[in-house]
């Protein structure tokens, strides 16, 4: 599918999804009995190897920089499995973990995270977070990141519905204070047990799924960073590497991998990367498109962040499309200074 097909559904989507529309296929009808027997001799390819148990990554992270009077900064992970870490043993291999000791390292400063993810949560299951997130008017987050989508294609939820639940929590954290950056659908078609033609079929869902949720989270004043291939061609080109123990979730390299993708964007809307790297670069390929346009490049493009622009233009709302440089784990997180909570 070219991105200005792409561009199209996604708007398609997202118009349905801010006005009620129903859900739009993202399989023909002729394919849904073999994508369905598919889907069953994926799962028990797959399995549900690896730890069950999340690792509570909850806590205080670059404890002994100094504050110079502020309190700590304050992160909150939302969304699914891949938000939680799900599929490694210690909490610092949680992508949690390492986005707040990334901005404890960039920001000088202490970053409390917490978290609300809940493994095999659906957009739908946001309305719940969100509340529990803003349950204390006084310990409003400074920035909320979203990793959400998979399942809402493996449980074949309709991609309107599944864009107007996270439309609506990035409205309401925006709303009271906070900065949002969303992941948005990882490719499924990267699962090396997926055969085909589920494997192409779950490619075209996921991107189909990560444009229109770009544009509705844009559209609310959020930010979104493509996952894609979970963040980078490494990941496609070593799966066994990447992805854990039980071949769905990411390793600790490949939440690692993630991590570092997000971590600029985060520090972006937080007004701490650098002024310069704020300008788009046109040997980058960056620059102003119409938001569905940059939608449909960023979901073809793992690592590509989207953000609002002009509020308007000949062809509607404008972004900003940025391929941001990604840190390594090494330049970013600090020495770990962790109370946990």
């Amino acid at each position: 599918m070219t991105s200005m097909s792409r561009a199209r559904v996604a708007r398609r989507i997202a118009a349905g999804a801010a006005y009620g529309g129903g859900g739009i296929g993202l399989a023909g009808a002729a394919t849904v009995g073999l994508l369905l027997a598919e889907v069953q001799l994926a799962r028990r390819r797959v399995g549900i190897g690896g730890p069950d148990r999340v690792p509570n990554a909850r806590g205080l992270y670059g404890g002994g920089l100094p504050t110079a009077g502020e309190p700590p900064l304050r992160l909150m992970m939302l969304g699914d499995s891949t938000a939680a870490g799900q599929g490694v043993r210690r909490a610092g291999q949680t992508p949690g973990a390492l986005l707040a000791s990334g901005l404890a390292a960039v920001a000088e400063r202490p970053v409390e995270l917490g978290s609300v993810a809940l493994p095999g949560a659906c957009s739908d299951d946001l309305d719940r977070q969100v509340a529990l997130v803003l349950a204390d008017p006084g310990r409003i987050p400074d920035i909320c990141v979203i990793m959400i989508g998979a399942n809402d294609v493996t449980n074949r939820m309709p991609p309107t519905r599944s864009v107007r639940h996270l439309s609506a929590a990035v409205r309401r954290l925006r709303t009271a204070g906070a900065e949002v950056v969303v992941g948005t659908c990882p490719d499924l078609g990267t699962i090396e047990r997926v055969r085909q033609p589920l494997r192409w079929l779950a490619r075209r869902a996921s991107r189909q799924l990560a444009a229109a949720q770009t544009i509705g989270v844009v559209e609310q004043g959020g930010r979104t960073v493509s996952l894609g291939d979970l963040l980078g061609p490494e990941f496609a080109e070593n799966p066994r590497e990447l992805f854990g123990p039980d071949n769905y979730h990411p390793s600790a390299e490949g939440y690692a991998t993630a991590a570092m993708a997000v971590l600029p964007s985060v520090c972006a809307a937080l007004g701490l990367w650098p002024a310069e790297e704020e300008r788009p670069d046109a040997l980058r390929r960056e620059g102003f498109l119409p938001v569905a346009r940059a939608a449909a490049e960023a979901a073809s493009e793992a690592g590509t962040e989207v953000a609002a622009a002009m509020p308007s233009g000949p062809r509607g709302p404008w972004a900003l499309l940025k391929r941001r440089r990604r840190r390594r784990v090494s330049e970013a997180e600090p020495a770990p200074s962790v109370q946990p909570r």
